[in-house]
Order: C-alpha cells, then structure tokens, then sequence
C-alpha cells in the first residue's frame, strides 16, 4: 500500500504531463495551427475554456496517480498473470471512463461509451503483448546467462 502511494504522487505530475501532451499533438493534427487545450463541448459545460482547463488538469493528474498507483499490481507473486491482468484492465477502465466522459473525450452515448472501451481494450491489448514478448525474452536471456 505504501508503495502504491508513492508511485500515486510521482503519478499526478506525469499525468499531466502526458495530458499536456495529447493535447498538443491533437492541436497539431485538428486544430489548424491554433492551440485547443480542451474539447469545445467541455468549455461549454464548464462554462469557460480556463474552467475546463483546470478541470481536466486536475483529472489528467488523478489519471496518473492512479494508473501509476495501480502498477504495484504486476509485483504480486500470489496473483497469477491473467489475475494481474485483468484487475490492471478493470481498474484502468474503471478509472478512465469516467474521466473520458467529463472531459468529452467520448461520446456522451451508451455507444460512444462502448466504442471508447473497445479502442482503449485494443490499445491496452496491444502493450501488453508488447510488454509481454519484451519480458519473455528477459527472462529467457537470465535464464541462458544463469546456465552458462
């Protein structure tokens, strides 16, 4: 628990950060050479674009207290890797919707919802295969140097 703690407050500014940065590389692709810290519709809602600013400032950094809160999950030696998984999936989703939701990342709709879930089960998928192959090929690197 304390470690998970600790990792939550290194979470906030990387959160943030990583905020900040989507941000800037959807200006980039959609904005036309103008800068859009937030989703109009959130401005909207929040009543004025400086509101939305703070607002999703602070959830970006929630984002990363807990995502970086929930990476304690891979050390646990009594839970197996699909157990690990799936709690890290459910926990990451759990965290993520309602986020996405205030801060119009998704569509306000039943469907957006599920099409958002199934982009973010697609990505999450795709990292983990990564991470998988990449710590497969570790272990097995240990192993041949331990046998050597």
């Amino acid at each position: 628990m304390k470690k998970a703690l600790l990792r939550g407050l290194i979470g906030f500014p990387v959160g943030v950060t990583i905020g900040y940065a989507i941000t800037i590389l959807s200006s980039l692709a959609f904005a036309k050479g103008h800068y859009s810290p937030v989703v109009p519709a959130m401005a909207e809602q929040f009543g004025s674009e400086i509101a939305a600013v703070i607002v999703q400032f602070c959830l970006c950094g929630i984002m990363g207290v807990a995502f970086a809160a929930m990476s304690v999950i891979w050390e646990s030696e009594r839970l197996s890797l699909a157990a690990q998984s799936g709690i890290n999936f459910l926990l990451s989703v759990c965290t993520m919707i309602p986020i996405a939701y205030v801060c119009h990342w998704m569509e306000h709709s039943w469907a957006g919802a599920l099409n958002y879930i199934a982009i973010f089960a697609g990505i999450y998928a795709s990292i983990w295969v990564a991470m998988y192959f990449v710590y497969r090929a570790n272990i097995k690197k240990i192993n041949s140097d331990l046998n050597k």
